[in-house]
């Protein structure tokens, strides 16, 4: 009778053991999904911030703001180095440390994990010690992770994160820290574009109006803040023929008494840059096309009614009083008009026009619609 009981006392204690391993297993899945829904979540934050957040640098921010929200972070330092310095792009740590935080990379313990590629975990093991690499401070951080970034095999700065404990990330699941990281390659790699965009961007000479790139970085700010816009491309058709009958100088001229017309006529919600030679770009945002019609229609009179006496630089008192000037140079201009629809391809979208305006028939200057 007893040897029974105990038989099924022992029988009862295996299969609650088996129950509990089952349960633990289906808890460790449960987990493990609710990590890698975290993980794409996170990453999906990561992808709206690139089309949300205008520039590179606000970018970096607002993803260092992710990573410390969702996996309340303590500290986290993004640093990138631009080709002559390494600076603090994105930082929760109080500024006053952040000549620190730039230097790490003089520091012997991250040496190895920069040429190796690996990531380097630091920790105190007691109170009154500092990590190595601080100077001054004590208190604020008593463990870090340290990350160096690669694009292409090619080193560009590091994220650390920092806590306030000591071994504070000894069971942290680095699996997912490693996740995060490479997701912070990933958008950098992405905006590398566009902070060539915002590097290369220039003041034209004659226009005084931005060049193409502005619009594509800095201008599509306040044109995705609407649904749809009209983007216009208009070419001045016979620049190249003034240049060459009257001379360049006029061309010039032609080209700002242009710029300065339209510019005056246009509200400062719209775009407007000097898109490349002849060419010019206006984006009127949230604005339809039909909108658009008349308002260009308007503009080609203006434009088309300017006119601007020959300039040649050349000329001497003697050769002007000889010579007597019967024409003056006027500019026609050809117009060509499209709806741009909010997260589609913009730079597509212009070279569309601009493909349109070049194979246009010689002399055109009319509006047309794409």
């Amino acid at each position: 009778m007893i040897l029974g009981v105990i038989i099924l006392l022992v029988l009862i204690i295996v299969l609650l053991m088996v129950y509990n391993m089952s349960i633990h297993k289906k808890i460790q899945n449960f987990n493990n999904l609710n990590q890698k829904i975290a993980s794409l979540n996170v990453l999906q934050d990561f992808m709206n911030t690139i089309s949300e957040v205008t520039s590179v640098d606000e970018k970096i921010k607002k993803i260092n703001d992710i990573l410390i929200e969702r996996y309340q972070i303590k500290y986290s330092t993004i640093v990138i180095y631009n080709g002559t310095d390494y600076v603090v792009k994105a930082s929760n740590v109080e500024e006053k440390h952040w000549d620190t935080l730039r230097n790490l990379q003089n520091e012997d313990v991250f040496k190895d994990s920069i040429k190796t590629a690996t990531p380097k975990y630091i920790t105190i093991e007691k109170e009154g010690e500092r990590l190595p690499y601080q100077k001054m401070e004590f208190g604020r951080a008593k463990s870090a992770l340290f990350y160096p970034l690669y694009v292409d095999n090619v080193y560009i700065g590091y994220w650390i994160i920092e806590g306030s404990q000591p071994h504070e990330f000894d069971k942290i699941d680095t699996t997912i820290l490693e996740v995060i990281k490479n997701n912070i390659v990933s958008v950098l790699k992405t905006v590398e574009n566009q902070q060539v965009l915002e590097n290369i961007v220039r003041d034209d000479q004659f226009s005084s109006l931005k060049s193409a790139e502005y619009l594509y970085g800095e201008g599509r700010k306040i044109i995705e803040k609407y649904t749809t816009s009209t983007i216009c491309l208009f070419k001045i058709v016979n620049l190249v023929q003034i240049n060459e009958e009257f001379s360049r100088e006029t061309g010039n001229e032609i080209v700002t008494q242009v710029s300065q017309m339209v510019k005056q006529n246009l509200s400062e919600e719209y775009i407007f840059v000097r898109y490349m030679g002849p060419k010019f770009a206006i984006a009127f945002s949230g604005i339809d096309l039909d909108a658009v019609v008349s308002f260009m229609k308007d503009i080609q009179s203006k434009v088309e009614a300017i006119e601007v006496e020959p300039i040649d630089v050349n000329e001497t008192e003697e050769t002007t009083a000889e010579t007597e000037v019967t024409e003056n140079a006027k500019p026609e201009i050809n117009i060509v008009l499209s709806t741009y629809y909010k997260g589609t391809a913009l730079e597509g979208l212009t070279k569309k026009l601009e493909e349109y305006l070049d194979n246009a028939p010689k002399g055109e200057h009319t509006i047309s619609y794409l």
